[in-house]
């Protein structure tokens, strides 16, 4: 089996490191693994195709931060990637996240619409079926149910500083994406899902694969030793893990819970911009961004609790590794997040209620991390094994291939 995916990233990025172990996954499998991305990337096992160069990207950005049209230009790299897909014959096209300046979506689906082989897509966001957002949750914002206009998050990402074009994006995406043949989706939550079932996609076939995470790095450890060489002994650690922190990831709730913690305890901010670190309250740690799995891993197993206060999330890959560590979370009650909790690994509060979420942290600070450990595991184990998850994706595969060749 010839596997071709297409993501923004490769082996970079909670969704580069998903489609890498896709691609890995589908090698060991005996099959030709593939990889087109289009912005960054970090040495992988797949053979390797580059979507476009820095002056595509460089356009495209500055397209979409004038007339708002991201996923709408890139038209010359992506006649010149189709000509690529034809020349490797995949067995399966697998799509990822094609927002990022890369693509241009009207090029690629006038191809993949005559395509006489499969394609599955993977939604690890909202933006296929909005008219310009990725995740609407933080505006409660319903207009994708009907159709987009009058974005009220242009200027997030992908921001546009001038043109709100979400209406027209709507209807251009609903036109592409609904007359598309041999499209499975897969999303990584039912939380998605019914999103999905919800908007013009309704009609295509959805199904749910939990994102998976690599059991053998995230893991119980003991911590001590990294907990006296970072100075915080003694402290109870609270800790949250983002990308990239912005009031919708929940660093608003961040500063207001350091308002009303105890001496004792710190909160710690992994992914923080060190020019931002120096502007934190003095019981708020902000630790840049690590591309070391195993020094994340090391950062869960310090932790006390782990606290996922984002507004939108269409998994939770953070909190899914923190429970991996054995680590008992908090998380608001939006989105997909409340799908990962139950009692027995965290608790679940209502969005912005700060004195219910004190009191669930201290809950599980008061019991102590060890109480959760063996219910955390077992529930990571169950879920989210990456092995057992990427083997669903060559099960669907090799399901969606036989039928095409019926």
């Amino acid at each position: 089996m010839k596997v071709l995916q297409i993501n923004s990233t490769l082996n970079s990025g909670s969704t580069g490191r998903i489609a890498e172990g896709i691609g890995i996954t589908v090698i060991k499998n005996g099959g030709e693994s593939y990889f087109a991305y289009g912005r960054s990337v970090n040495p992988g096992k797949s053979q390797i195709i580059k979507i476009g160069n820095k002056w595509d990207q460089f356009n495209h950005v500055l397209q979409t931060r004038l007339f708002d049209t991201n996923g709408f230009h890139s038209k010359t790299a992506t006649i010149t990637f189709i000509k690529q897909i034809q020349q490797i014959n995949p067995d399966i096209i697998h799509l990822h996240n094609l927002h990022g300046y890369y693509l241009d979506i009207t090029v690629l689906f006038h191809f993949l619409k005559d395509w006489k082989k499969p394609i599955v897509w993977t939604l690890h966001d909202c933006w296929s079926f909005t008219g310009h957002c990725c995740y609407y949750e933080r505006v409660n914002c319903i207009k994708w149910k009907t159709e987009c206009h009058h974005c009220p998050l242009k200027s997030i990402y992908p921001q546009s500083y001038f043109f709100d074009n979400s209406k027209s994006n709507f209807q251009k995406k609903k036109a592409l994406f609904t007359t598309t043949h041999n499209l499975q989706l897969v999303t990584v939550s039912k939380w998605l899902e019914n999103q999905v079932k919800d908007s013009f996609m309704q009609a295509l076939p959805v199904q749910t694969f939990y994102n998976g995470v690599d059991l053998s790095v995230f893991k119980p450890s003991d911590s001590l030793k990294f907990k006296k060489e970072k100075g915080l002994e003694g402290k109870q650690i609270i800790l949250g893990v983002a990308n990239i922190w912005s009031d919708g990831k929940g660093l608003d709730s961040f500063i207001e819970l350091s308002k009303i913690i105890k001496k004792n305890q710190v909160i710690i901010l992994i992914g923080t911009a060190k020019k931002f670190n120096k502007h934190l309250p003095c019981n708020i740690i902000g630790i840049e961004r690590t591309n070391s799995i195993e020094e994340l891993a090391k950062f869960y197993n310090l932790a006390d609790v782990f606290v996922n206060l984002s507004i939108a999330e269409t998994f939770g890959m953070v909190t899914a590794e923190a429970m991996a560590c054995g680590i008992p979370s908090v998380v608001y009650k939006t989105s997909a997040m409340p799908e990962l909790i139950t009692k027995d690994v965290g608790y679940i509060v209502p969005l912005n209620n700060y004195k219910l979420l004190f009191d669930r942290i201290n809950s599980i600070l008061e019991n102590g991390k060890s109480g959760y450990l063996v219910n955390c595991r077992n529930r990571a184990e169950e879920l989210f094994d990456q092995d057992k998850q990427f083997e669903k994706y060559i099960s669907l595969y090799k399901n969606l291939q036989s039928t095409y060749l019926s």
